[in-house]
């Protein structure tokens, strides 16, 4: 059944009947879908629209399971390379505009990092703590749900979800269907690696090394960097990434000092350092630290205990650092106004010289990008705080997930089709090659290891470069900046095959009628002919229209189609496909290699990709 919360949401903010006429079934499973074309759709969901994305939105729901199961899907942009991917949050209110929130940030997050795969997201509505056997089967009927989109989205964990959900989609949907999957299905592990919190420690290094950089700008002129020793840092989020930034800071800077952590039970600060260890250790027991913390050490002491604690997590954000560090899922860790809804008003902040992102903080909602502003304009701009933005410096849970599509699964560990869905059959299958799985998930660990480093060394180098250069922007812009830089340079590589889609074909014994319904059935202005699996002709709804004039409705498809054939080959660039529309005056043709037919490029979909891209454009000028 549709969860209570996103049914209430859907029916408060679509009308009734588009419901019911958008709404594709299949055995149960309900999806509702929006492109990038339906602009007032969206809007009424709360996301968007511009020229970056999104490319589709996805409601879907499971009506037949006894469970609540259902979420929303987004893939944003595909310009970097497709599949998209992106974890799939697990929250009771989670809305379609938190997750193109998410979204585009992987866009930003993917390209930052050239990882050659789209922005993406999905988000189960549901609760996180629920009983271990109704969260899997939550897990394993959503992941039955995004099936469909496994072409386009590839997903990882996220809030609420973790690397052994990635193990129950992949069970369901195939091998390469989910990323950061355990190491004994060859994969990366990126919450139990510390992938992304392990990016924040490289861009803290890099950064102690190039600040000096930045005294060029007046707010920096007296900027000092400090000993290993006399480093401090303040973590806002002490889960997954926070953790595992302490862990991976005593590993990579020893003499640094962890002063201040927070989670959702309160804030621990201690000027000569926290014992970090230990509360990685209570936070991998329990996932929450201070409170245990607090009943274990302090309470003994009392008021003498040299640590503090408060039940207001967001009062850390009042104490000194030279690092803060925002870990938890909250998009406005400061904020100008009370409106913004922040963590902290930055009135109030504590004196803090560096803030790296580690928690997801883009959106490219107009007020929050206005809010985003304000905050920057006041902390970098007048108080002179570099901010390292979230998707420069988190992308580490992207890199190693990649891994396991660019080092590729061989051939003889694919899960056998039959054994799909089937728990116990996976789970022999992967013993009986654990071998090959154990080799698989080191060759991907020690890639992701090394492009980690340099990706975000190098984004830290860029992002200097242009703050120094330009000495009226803000880091966010500089860090969209570098993003966009790289969607565009992808966006000019493109071919055919990036961008086409599945053509209608039907055998050339097939008649006329045969193929005015296909055109029907598919909504496609060309279908192909097709005998011996070889291209032999195409007709086009301009021949059906033609014949009927003619009174010749009847016989064999044959008769009426056009036998040569203007085809593209995948390899094609898009100036190429224009050019070869206006020589012949068509507006489709069939995508095809060595006789074999493989989608179809048109006029539309170039008009859907660029058009808005160009008129964007324009407007800016």
């Amino acid at each position: 059944m549709i969860p209570k919360e996103m049914e209430i949401f859907l029916k408060s903010h679509l009308p009734e009947a588009m419901l019911l006429t958008r709404l594709k079934k299949e055995d149960g499973k309900c999806y509702l879908e929006f492109s990038n074309l339906d602009e007032h759709l969206l809007s009424r969901l709360g996301i968007v629209r511009d020229e970056l994305g999104p490319q589709i939105v996805a409601c879907v729901w499971d009506e037949n399971s006894e469970l609540e199961i259902g979420g929303y899907l987004v893939v944003d942009n595909l310009s970097m390379g497709s599949p998209s991917m992106g974890g799939i949050r697990m929250l009771p209110d989670i809305k379609p505009s938190d997750i193109q929130n998410l979204a585009r940030g992987m866009t930003l997050k993917n390209a930052a990092a050239n990882l050659p795969y789209g922005g993406g997201k999905s988000g189960i509505v549901a609760e996180r703590n629920l009983p271990d056997d109704i969260h899997e089967e939550i897990v394993r009927g959503f992941a039955r749900l995004i099936r469909r989109y496994k072409e386009i989205y590839v997903p990882g964990p996220d809030v609420g979800t973790n690397d052994a959900d990635m193990k129950l989609i992949a069970m369901e949907n195939g091998l390469d269907s989910a990323v950061s999957k355990p190491a004994d299905m060859g994969g990366n592990r990126i919450d139990e690696l510390g992938a992304a919190a392990g990016g924040v420690i490289i861009a803290l290094q890099t950064l102690l090394e190039i600040l000096p950089r930045m005294r060029v700008l007046p707010q920096f002129e007296n900027l000092e960097i400090p000993a290993n020793q006399e480093l401090t840092i303040l973590i806002q989020g002490f889960g997954a990434v926070g953790a595992h930034a302490t862990r991976i800071l005593k590993e990579r800077i020893p003499n640094a000092r962890v002063i201040g952590i927070s989670d959702l039970e309160g804030y621990l600060y201690n000027f000569a350092g926290l014992p970090t260890e230990e509360l990685f250790e209570f936070w991998e027991n329990k996932k929450m630290a201070t409170q245990t913390y607090f009943e274990n050490n302090i309470i003994a002491e009392g008021y003498k205990h040299p640590t503090k604690f408060s039940t207001n997590a967001n009062d850390l954000l009042r104490e000194n650092a030279f690092c803060f560090v925002p870990a938890a899922p909250i998009f406005n860790y400061l904020g100008v106004r009370p409106s913004d809804n922040a963590s902290m008003l930055v009135e109030h902040m504590g004196n803090w010289k560096v803030i790296i992102e580690g928690a997801n903080t883009y959106s490219p909602d107009p007020n929050r990008k206005a809010a985003r502003t304000r905050m920057e304009q006041i902390v970098y701009r007048e108080k002179g705080v570099m901010i390292a933005n979230d998707y420069l410096v988190n992308s580490g849970g992207v890199i190693f997930a990649a891994q396991e599509h660019i080092v590729k699964s061989p051939e003889e560990v694919q899960f056998p089709p039959e054994i799909l869905g089937n728990k116990e059959a996976v789970e022999r299958w992967l013993q009986n090659n654990s071998a090959k799985f154990r080799k698989l998930s080191k060759n991907r660990l020690e890639a992701g290891v090394e492009y980690r480093e340099n990706v975000i060394r190098n984004n830290m180098i860029e992002l200097i470069d242009i703050l120094t250069t330009h000495q009226d922007i803000l880091p966010s812009q500089a860090a969209e900046r570098i993003s966009l830089q790289r969607l565009n340079a992808k966006e000019s590589e493109l071919t055919v095959k990036d961008i086409m889609v599945t053509i209608p074909m039907i055998d050339s014994s097939s008649t006329i009628q045969d193929a005015a319904k296909s055109m029907i059935d598919n909504n496609s202005g060309i279908i192909a002919v097709i005998s011996d699996d070889k291209l032999v002709g195409v007709v086009t709804d301009w021949d059906i229209t033609k014949a009927s004039a003619e009174g010749f409705c009847d016989g064999i498809v044959t008769k009426i189609m056009t036998k040569k054939v203007v085809t593209a080959a995948p390899d094609f660039n898009i100036l190429d496909i224009v050019r070869e529309f206006e020589q012949y005056q068509i507006s489709a043709m069939p995508v095809v290699q060595e006789g074999k037919v493989l989608g179809k490029i048109s006029s539309d979909l170039i008009a859907q990709r660029y058009i808005l891209n160009f008129l964007q454009d324009t407007r800016n000028r």
